[in-house]
């Protein structure tokens, strides 16, 4: 099987043919590189991606998809599955801004839409991704799209404090900024899924914390699954396999929710914050989940490595999962810890599908 084969029958509960894939579920910190540069790993597969190393290159204002070159090499040398990551960021995410109320928000609007150095044309789009399309077709790669989430941007964009109080204050004009979001994306990424129709979405939200969601179930389906009921058919009409959530923190409440407004699965399920898998698994066993292993075993050495991957290997055998740390790896890694780790996963996915 080729990789993006192996990625889909995974998150497909099917039962896998020789093994279940092998990746990671983000990138690396720079400081966690930086460490791993000290320790062993070569300097030209690391060094692109330490503290100190400018990617350089022509901008890539609404697709990025140089760093995830950078973190495909590195990744490919470590041993995982080939898995190329890119980003999707609106044009006025590209402009500083902070807003307080809809003046602002409309003054950012048309500063957005009069930037002299972009066009956010299809041509641009499709000429980002045109060097994608060819391994993604083949399967050489599974590729990974990430966007911006219907809570995450009115975050970015009031503040933390003012946004939770907008929700009261300010209603509409979370609304606009939402639905000014959800109408570009159907526009644009219509186009870029016809290039690259890619397996798995996934929508940084960040909405929940170690004590639970930061907004009600009532105020998420108004403001962000309302729009995740409009979205996310446009995605799957264009081939997307896959929509996940990317939030921190306890969820939990808000997966009925979520789940009724079109979300697939979730990462990268904070261990920490109290995330389960197992008994989320026994909860919701339609659910698809991307991470849900402890990243601080890694700090504390093999043996917490092993016991973590027993813990987890009954959900990895239901299928629908694909094991990777519960957020990126911590700058304390030991660079052998992590390669024990890859070892580790590399068995615990020739266990995918078995029965237990």
């Amino acid at each position: 099987m080729n990789a993006r084969e192996r990625e889909d029958q995974a998150l497909s509960f099917r039962k896998a043919v020789d093994r279940g894939p092998v990746l990671e579920t983000f990138q690396p910190w720079t400081l966690t590189i930086d460490r791993f540069l000290q320790q062993g790993l070569p300097l030209e597969i690391g060094g692109p991606l330490s503290s100190d190393h400018d990617i350089g290159g022509p901008p890539e204002p609404y697709v990025q998809t140089a760093w995830g070159e950078l973190v495909f090499a590195y990744e490919s040398w470590l041993g995982f599955d080939p898995l190329r990551r890119i980003s999707f960021t609106l044009p006025f995410r590209r402009q500083p801004a902070r807003i307080r109320d809809q003046h602002d928000w409309l003054a950012l609007l048309e500063r957005s839409r009069s930037a002299p150095d972009t066009s956010f044309s299809r041509e641009d789009l499709l000429q980002a991704c045109s060097g994608l399309s060819a391994g993604h077709d083949q399967g050489t790669f599974s590729l990974r799209l990430n966007l911006e989430g219907f809570f995450w941007i009115p975050r970015e964009l009031l503040g933390i404090e003012p946004h939770l109080y907008a929700f009261y204050d300010q209603p509409d004009l979370l609304h606009a900024i939402n639905q000014t979001v959800l109408e570009l994306y159907i526009e644009r990424l219509k186009d870029l899924l016809r290039l690259c129709p890619v397996n798995v979405v996934y929508i940084m939200e960040d909405l929940s914390g170690k004590n639970g969601p930061m907004i009600s179930p009532a105020f998420f389906d108004e403001f962000v699954g309302s729009y995740y009921r409009q979205l996310v058919p446009v995605l799957k009409a264009y081939g997307v396999r896959h929509v996940f959530v990317d939030t921190d923190g306890d969820f939990s409440t808000l997966i009925p929710n979520f789940l009724a407004a079109g979300i697939d699965g979730f990462l990268p399920l904070d261990v920490n914050a109290g995330i389960d898998i197992v008994q989320l698994r026994q909860h919701y066993p339609q659910i698809k989940l991307i991470g849900g292993f402890n990243k601080l075993c890694l700090v504390e050495g093999r043996d917490a490595v092993a016991r973590e991957f027993e813990r987890i290997l009954p959900v990895i055998r239901q299928g629908g999962f694909i094991p990777g740390n519960d957020h990126q790896v911590a700058p304390a890694t030991l660079f052998e810890t992590y390669r024990y780790y890859i070892d580790c996963l590399k068995a615990a996915m020739r266990e995918s599908g078995r029965d237990a």
